[in-house]
This record gives structure tokens, C-alpha cells and sequence, in this order.
């Protein structure tokens, strides 16, 4: 319904109040969004409006990668608003993208109220919705002067897409810097670098 919304931010304890024609909309956000406000000052939230029988609740979130993994996150069968708003106040949309693609619970486990088995759900609920991706013509693009495998490939085209790019715009990122580096980090930062 809301795309986002700009106006005068007022940060409070896990919600912003956005000042915009005479309302003040409260936005539920992540502590990462919350850091990067600044009081007083015109900001823009993408957000998300949950809809629930006894309530309208809006979410909202400094950029559109944030917004997009906090969808994803509402994806996964268990994880309502809060777990997602609490995974994304201890890890990063990339260093969450990282978790799922490495296979890595123990650095979601850093979210508050998010134990090992809810951690262990997201990834393979995730990892289950990427994996239909098909690397074979990366590899066969890649130059010889470095050796990248196919699953490292693989490993960051989902990770990309946990972080909401299209199946296409990831496969064409990781294809484009896979002759600059074999390790999957690296990939994924230079792959986020060409995308934005």
C-alpha cells in the first residue's frame, strides 16, 4: 500500500516518527535504520504495512535491500515482524545473505529471541526458495586466469537474491566480477558494488 514515505524523522526505542503533512506515522524499524537516522532531518523509509486482525502496523527501513530481506524473512513460516526486525538489527542485509549462503545459524543466533533451530528454519527455507538457479553458463563464462567453483558461484547469486535482486541481476553481477576474485565474500561485495 506505501511504497515509502518521506518526512521529518523523530527516533524513539524501535520506532521512528515520521513527520509528513501535519501526521506523524510510527514505523517500527530495525536498529541499523534507527543508527543511520538522524533526528530533526527529512528522511525516506521504504516500508511495509502489516496487516493483522486488531491492528495496521508499518515497518520501515533505510533502504530497499533491508526492506526486501525483512520480506523475506516474513517469508519463512514462524518469523513474524519482530524476529525479522531482530535479525536485522544484529546482522546487516549482507552479512544475512552471507549467513543463509554460507549455511551460517550461529551468526543469526545473534539476533535477540532467535534461537538455533528458528536460525537453522530460515536457512533452509530460503535456501530452498534459490534454489532453482541455474549457474552452468557463469562458469562457462568465467576467464581461466582465475578458478572459481560452481557452488561458490552458485553461493552468491543467492545470496544476492536473499537480498532481493532478480535471478537475472545477480547472475549478470556474479558473472560480470567473478574473474576479480575466487572467494565468496569478495564475489559478493564486488557483485553488490556493480548493482548499485
Amino acid at each position: 500500500m506505501y511504497y515509502s514515505i518521506s518526512g521529518i524523522a523523530e527516533a524513539k526505542e524501535g520506532f521512528l516518527v515520521i513527520h509528513n503533512g501535519g501526521i506523524g506515522y510510527k514505523i517500527y524499524t530495525s536498529n541499523t535504520t534507527l543508527a543511520r537516522v538522524s533526528n530533526h532531518q527529512e528522511t525516506t523509509v521504504y516500508t511495509y504495512l502489516n496487516v493483522k486482525e486488531d491492528a495496521l502496523d508499518l515497518y520501515g527501513f533505510s533502504t530497499e535491500e533491508e526492506l526486501s530481506t525483512f520480506k523475506m524473512l516474513l517469508s519463512v513460516s514462524g518469523v513474524g515482524p519482530k524476529a525479522a526486525l531482530a535479525v536485522l538489527s544484529a546482522l546487516t542485509p549482507t552479512e544475512f545473505a552471507m549467513s543463509v549462503a554460507t549455511q551460517d545459524a550461529q551468526s543469526i543466533t545473534r539476533a535477540q529471541g532467535v534461537g538455533k533451530k528458528m536460525a537453522e528454519k530460515i536457512i533452509v527455507e530460503l535456501k530452498d526458495k534459490l534454489k532453482g538457479v541455474d549457474l552452468r553458463e557463469i562458469a562457462g563464462d568465467v576467464p581461466q586466469t582465475v578458478s572459481v567453483s560452481n557452488d561458490v558461484l552458485q553461493e552468491a547469486v543467492n545470496a544476492l537474491m536473499v537480498l532481493g535482486y532478480s535471478a537475472y541481476e545477480a547472475r549478470q553481477a556474479v558473472k560480470f566480477v567473478s574473474s576479480k576474485s575466487n572467494q565468496l565474500e569478495e564475489i559478493i561485495k564486488l557483485a553488490l558494488k556493480e548493482l548499485m
